[in-house]
């Protein structure tokens, strides 16, 4: 019997098989707004919920027009509004219903919590703690470890890792959604807009630690049949031309590793970096987008990078440093996961590393101010990171990379408080010829990403005092020169235009972050900088290490240093030893 030319058609399509196009993206959610570090973590979740997510979508229902006004504005897009047409605004309401019903012990939990905080503030004043366990909060009980600091002042220690396992983590609420990437600013900002459902996309009820979500990025190098992966995302039959949609039959070339003799750096946006020497490839700070249908700013995307990642350093859990849409694409190519050091006392201060290890992440490693990770004739070294967290405490670590004795301090959005510190550097690894620094000088304010955590909300002078910013071009300065930097790379400084939806920084050349990398640029002559480059879209860079030459330097630069510390006052002093 012969078959039909049409269902000849229809069977050898069904047998063809296919790779993840570049274009599709793949957002992870929780409880429909885009998943991060605020909204995983069980704790920082409920904070975030109740004194943010849901104000937001009030203030909105008041008002629909406002808010979706105010969003067409570049400079407003970042604030607290939801992007949401108004003739949806009755879905908006019904889910801010059904997100208070279902999510109610979260709430419950916050409110007991900062209850019992302010109980001990007001009688806790450095007797025993002991008889508040029997007073404790149920929705507390078998979670927290009550303390005082040095100074007799109460505070709350939540045992991080239980509360995953606690009735406040909700793997049910997490998900994805695939839609094709039309163009790179297509997004609503992730932080204050739900993402409501709509027919070119698909979204699938999957925990973001699920083994399925690894099978479906395999795709990007592995194809299936159709039914296959149909079957495998547990993908209804009339969605399957839509999944076809993101989908190619055409793959891509495998990624070589580099074994030239230089050092490469490729620089794929903001603070993502890409260091490949002798057959190792590190990865700082990944926050990629997908390519878009309609290309504009030329870069490297995830077709470029290795197809092994042996170490991804994290700078600090920001959004856009600590990326979890870039870091779930990358899950099973990556190696170790390099983490700071949270200090386990503060519920904002979240572990990365339990996190990442909930997420299903194989090898997470936390690493310690001066630590270091061995590499082939190198290594990689934690070094402190301070400023840009509105002075509040968090896990965060700049990185120095050593390949040979060519080395790279990546400091991200570091901000040079103290000159000394990088003296001090300098003094135990000799000079650092390569700085790649932020300059986001401005910052938000202190509430912007961390307003959830506080009870009382701060005066207007506290918030526009403590904010969220690195180097502006003096302290950037004082920082190479107290290193003996030689080239400066700008970087993190989020004017890459898929970064928007991340950010919404919305910087023009006037912006006071451009003027202040520009007039650095300008500097470097004076301060020993001997090659400068404000990173942007796309660079690669190669690095000669010439051991006899940077021997010389670092000896030469140790003694320099260590006379300088000698012969400050203000290191060491009499008022040291007065016990």
């Amino acid at each position: 019997m012969k078959i039909p030319d049409s269902e000849r058609e229809t069977l050898m399509s069904k047998d063809e098989k296919y790779y993840l196009k570049n274009t599709t993206a793949i957002e992870p959610l929780v409880n429909r707004f885009v998943a991060w570090s605020h909204v995983v973590s069980p704790v920082a979740f409920s904070m975030h919920l109740k004194n943010y997510q849901l104000q937001v979508l009030d203030s909105y229902l008041e008002n629909p027009e406002i808010h979706s006004k105010a969003c067409k504005d570049p400079k407003m897009r970042s604030g607290p509004l939801v992007d949401i047409p108004p003739e949806r605004a009755r879905e908006v309401e019904n889910f801010r219903y059904e997100t208070e019903r279902k999510l109610e012990q979260n709430l419950r939990l916050v409110n007991r919590m900062i209850s019992f905080q302010k109980q001990l503030i007001d009688e806790a004043v450095g007797q025993s703690l002991d008889s508040y366990y029997k007073t404790m909060p149920v929705e507390l009980r078998g979670y927290v470890e009550l303390l005082y600091d040095y100074y007799h002042r109460p505070m709350m220690r939540f045992i991080e890792p239980l509360m995953y396992e606690s009735p406040y983590y909700h793997e049910d609420l997490q998900s994805i959604r695939l839609f094709t990437q039309k163009h790179d600013d297509g997004r609503a900002f992730f932080m204050s807009t739900p993402r409501l459902s709509s027919d070119d996309q698909i979204e699938l009820d999957i925990p973001l630690a699920s083994p399925r979500i690894d099978d479906l990025l395999r795709l990007e190098r592995e194809p299936q049949t159709i039914g296959y992966i149909m079957e495998m995302l547990g993908i209804p039959a009339g969605k399957e031309t839509l999944m076809r949609s993101f989908l190619d039959t055409k793959g891509k070339n495998p990624v070589e590793k580099w074994d030239g003799s230089s050092v490469r750096v490729r620089y794929y946006g903001h603070a993502c970096i890409l260091v490949e020497w002798k057959g190792v490839s590190i990865l700082t700070d990944p926050c990629l987008g997908v390519m878009p249908q309609n290309m504009g700013l030329e870069r490297f995307s995830y077709d470029d990078l290795p197809e092994e990642i042996d170490f991804v350093l994290i700078t600090h859990g920001h959004h856009d440093h600590f990326c979890l849409e870039t870091l779930l694409r990358l899950r099973q190519r990556i190696g170790t996961l390099v983490v700071p050091k949270a200090n386990g006392l503060y519920y904002g201060d979240i572990s990365l590393k339990t996190l990442a290890q909930k997420l299903k992440f194989k090898n997470v490693m936390e690493l310690d101010a001066f630590e270091s990770i061995p590499i082939n004739d190198g290594e990689i070294i934690g070094i402190p990171f301070l400023g840009e967290h509105a002075d509040l405490p968090h896990g965060k670590s700049a990185f120095l990379v050593r390949c040979e004795n060519e080395q790279m301090l990546f400091a991200a959005d570091s901000d040079c408080l103290d000159k000394q510190l990088y003296a001090n550097i300098r003094r135990t690894y000799g000079p650092i010829r390569n700085i790649f620094i932020g300059m986001e000088c401005v910052g938000a304010p202190l509430t912007w990403s961390c307003g959830s955590f506080l009870p009382d909300k701060p005066s207007h002078a506290i918030e526009q005092s403590r904010r969220y910013k690195g180097c502006d071009a003096e302290r950037a300065a004082q920082l190479i020169e107290a290193v003996n930097g030689e080239r400066l790379f700008i970087y993190a400084m989020g004017q890459e235009p898929w970064l928007e939806f991340w950010l919404g920084l919305a910087l023009t050349e006037d912006s006071t972050q451009v003027v202040e990398a520009k007039k650095l640029m300008k500097m470097s002559g004076g301060i020993g900088i001997t090659e400068s480059k404000f990173l942007y879209g796309r660079e690669e860079i190669h690095l000669f290490p010439s051991f006899a030459d940077t021997t010389a330097k670092a000896k030469a630069a140790n003694i320099s240093a260590n006379n300088q510390i000698e012969n400050e006052p203000q290191v060491i002093s009499e008022d040291d030893f007065d016990f």
